[in-house]
């Protein structure tokens, strides 16, 4: 059953929906989410709450939950 999941341009804070399986990662998001505002998706993270995200765990594992919100922000660790 697809999650429906808000991610929100840190830098701008517009929002896309996305429709995400279980076998999702977590650069599809990213590069889903900065291909929509044309960004880099290298150049960038996920955040749920407090914890980044990134990389080629899934939507499963990470714990992501329908409805969630998650936060596109640049790297923190420069990308």
């Amino acid at each position: 059953m697809p999650l429906r999941v808000k991610v929100r341009n840190a830098e701008s804070g517009a929002t896309v929906e996305m429709e995400l399986e279980g076998e999702n990662t977590i650069d599809d998001i990213i590069e889903g989410a900065a291909g929509y505002w044309e960004k880099d998706a290298g150049a960038y993270v996920l955040r749920r709450g407090k914890r980044l995200l990134r990389g080629q765990q899934t939507v499963a594992e990470a714990g992501i939950l329908n409805n969630d919100e998650l936060e596109l922000i640049p790297d923190p660790e420069g990308g």
